[in-house]
């Protein structure tokens, strides 16, 4: 990191104490975040909490045996999650090398489970502060493929991995937060066959980290480091589906489609959607071209209804099926509107007030990758019984999964990009950060319950807010854009987006709308409330306002409720987020513990304040 960039980090740094000194009344832990990979600290004691899926996890040969991609589902495929070779730390090669064959393994390896982070419990080496990753397993091609085309898939791999069939390189994929594959089929033999995955990731500022920490405390956390999402093989035909783009029109009561194929040659489309098992809709015509596909009287999708449509998909070639998928879509329209000279979000056409929590997607025990996929789940479940309508996702991208559970329960999403903290002021870092930017855009794209992409948060790496606001308009016009979450983090508002967004612990405030953007607060609260037995710093006092009972943590929450009520009257607040689904490491602010064991606050009180906020009562 340049002197430049480590002076303005640390002149954040004091901004963020300084708003925290005046916001707060219990003592805060900031982590620095800057870091390099020779300055790894080993982390304070915790406590090794587990969660009501650990065991199950634990337990699982296959974890994750779900087919991990809801949007673009083929029956036949193999999972390669489970027990794979493990070799890191002292003497493993430097993964960044990439050598065209893979080296040879030692003789006696550790054993890691996939996809858990290599830090953590459920992975089996939880060690922090290891850069190069070797990952090693066998496995068998079902005679049933041995015509088509065979694809090795991963649903993420922090951050730079390289990836040998059969001691052969077949290719390199760089970002953490984006799923990516490979054809494998030349490299085949019959029988066993061999993967390798080398992975690099120092867990530094010089690429997108989101809230990985190499020095874990306050609100940065443990990092993750490898395979952290599912990997399996599936097998398809020389030209086949791989990518749907779907975006609803409701206005003109269609959904615009494009069916990615890359080799168009003489490949026809056809696509059918579904309502209830009935055929409404159908589209035909050539492959990587846009579609339109009918979709009349549309029923909309919101989180009062979260309807979805099933859709098939056919490939074919002179009227030979080549390739068949299936996939959800959901008909909604997100815009800024003027209500009563008020800018709001519409959602379908009518102004919904946005209210959720700030979800990191963290575990005790699995880190970036829960324990299982009814633990993925559950967070948003309970997020619905808490009477909220949205989730922030925090500077994390999740598994497919996380976003079908989302779009099937009605949660609007804010996604967060993670950021980069050398972006800032390195320019190689700046143009590597806006190429994952674009990938995780482009992956998410389809995704019916993502209704505001949110740039940069805190100033934390941010450069050039109009710009990035005017690129992410241009890559999807769909959606609405933040810009900038917590504005009053920077030295001044640079404007761009469709939000202005105020942070205020433990608050609330309200930022004054302006005639083209939105007011929302982006962050508040952080009500905190110690529970022993269930924390994994026992003696943290991390991070807001530590509340010493039940009852007072609970009339607070109502009472911030009854302030946002009024600026929603009063000032034009559109949208609020409130600090945090559970615990996370030392921070001690959420619903839930950070082992969601203990329910912290009363249910029942909190959805009633919620849902009386969002219904304008």
């Amino acid at each position: 990191m340049s002197s430049k960039s480590s002076a303005r980090i640390a002149a954040m740094l004091a901004t963020v104490a300084a708003f925290a000194t005046t916001a707060m009344t219990a003592t805060t832990a900031v982590a620095q975040p800057t870091q390099d990979a020779q300055a790894v600290v080993a982390p304070a004691p915790h406590v090794r909490l587990t969660t009501p899926w650990t065991d199950e996890a634990l337990k699982a040969a296959v974890p994750f045996p779900e087919y991990p991609r809801p949007q673009l589902v083929r029956a036949e495929w193999l999972n390669l999650n489970g027990q794979w070779d493990y070799w890191g730390g002292k003497g493993a090669p430097d993964a960044r090398l990439a050598p065209s064959a893979a080296p040879r393994f030692p003789e006696k390896t550790e054993r890691v489970r996939v996809p858990y982070p290599v830090e953590s419990m459920l992975s089996g080496v939880e060690r922090l502060g290891e850069v190069n990753l070797w990952y090693r397993r066998s496995f068998e091609v079902p005679a049933a493929w041995k015509s088509q085309r065979v694809r090795i898939n991963f649903g993420a791999v922090d951050r730079l991995a390289t990836i040998y069939v059969n001691g052969t390189r077949v290719g390199q994929h760089e970002g953490g937060y984006t799923s990516f594959g490979f054809d494998i089929t030349p490299l085949l033999k019959p029988g066993r066959n061999e993967v390798v995955v080398a992975a690099f990731d120092p867990s530094t500022n010089d690429g997108t980290l989101g809230k990985q920490s190499l020095k874990p405390g306050g609100i940065f956390y443990t990092p993750s480091s490898g395979i952290w999402q599912t990997v399996w093989l599936e097998p398809v035909g020389q030209a086949h589906i791989a990518k749907l783009d779907m975006a609803p029109v409701v206005g003109e009561q269609r959904l615009a489609l494009t069916v990615r194929v890359g080799e168009t040659k003489g490949l026809q489309v056809e696509a059918v959607a579904l309502k209830d098992g009935q055929v409404v809709g159908r589209v035909r015509g050539a492959a990587d071209k846009a579609l339109s596909l009918p979709v009349p009287q549309p029923r909309l999708w919101s989180p009062d209804d979260p309807f979805l449509y099933d859709l098939k998909v056919t490939l074919r070639r002179d009227g030979k099926v080549v390739d068949q998928v299936d996939s959800y879509f959901g008909m909604r329209s997100i815009e800024v509107g003027m209500i009563d000279g008020v800018p709001r979000p519409l959602l379908n056409g009518k102004f919904v007030f946005q209210f959720g929590p700030l979800d990191q997607g963290f575990w005790p025990d699995g880190l970036y990758t829960a324990p299982t996929d009814a633990a993925l789940r559950f967070d948003l479940e309970e997020t619905k019984k808490l009477g909220f309508n949205m989730v922030r996702k925090h500077i994390k991208v999740e598994p497919a999964r996380w976003f079908h559970y989302a779009d099937k329960l009605g949660l609007l999403v804010w996604q967060d990009m993670p950021q980069a903290w050398d972006a800032e002021t390195d320019l190689a870092v700046r143009a590597k950060t806006e190429v994952e930017w674009r990938e995780i855009v482009d992956q998410l794209r389809s995704e019916t319950s993502i209704v505001t992409w949110v740039i940069f948060n805190e100033s934390w790496g941010d450069f050039e807010h109009r710009r990035m606001a005017a690129q992410f308009r241009a890559m999807d016009p769909t959606r609405l854009i933040n810009a900038h979450s917590g504005i009053n983090f920077a030295p001044h508002d640079e404007g761009g987006g469709d939000l202005i967004d105020l942070h205020d612990y433990p608050g609330p405030a309200a930022p004054t709308y302006q005639p083209w953007r939105i007011a929302v607060l982006g962050e508040y609260g952080g009500n905190s409330l110690k529970v022993p037995g269930h924390m994994y710093r026992p003696e943290s006092k991390c991070c807001y306002h530590l509340f010493d009972s039940a009852a007072a943590i609970n009339d607070a929450y109502v009472a911030q409720i009854d302030k946002l009520r009024g600026f929603r009257a009063d000032k034009g607040l559109s949208a609020a987020i409130y600090t945090e689904t559970t615990d996370v490491e030392e921070e001690l602010n959420g619903f839930f513990t950070y082992d969601r064991r203990v329910k912290k606050l009363d249910f029942d009180r909190v959805s009633k304040a919620n849902k009386a906020l969002i219904d304008g009562r």
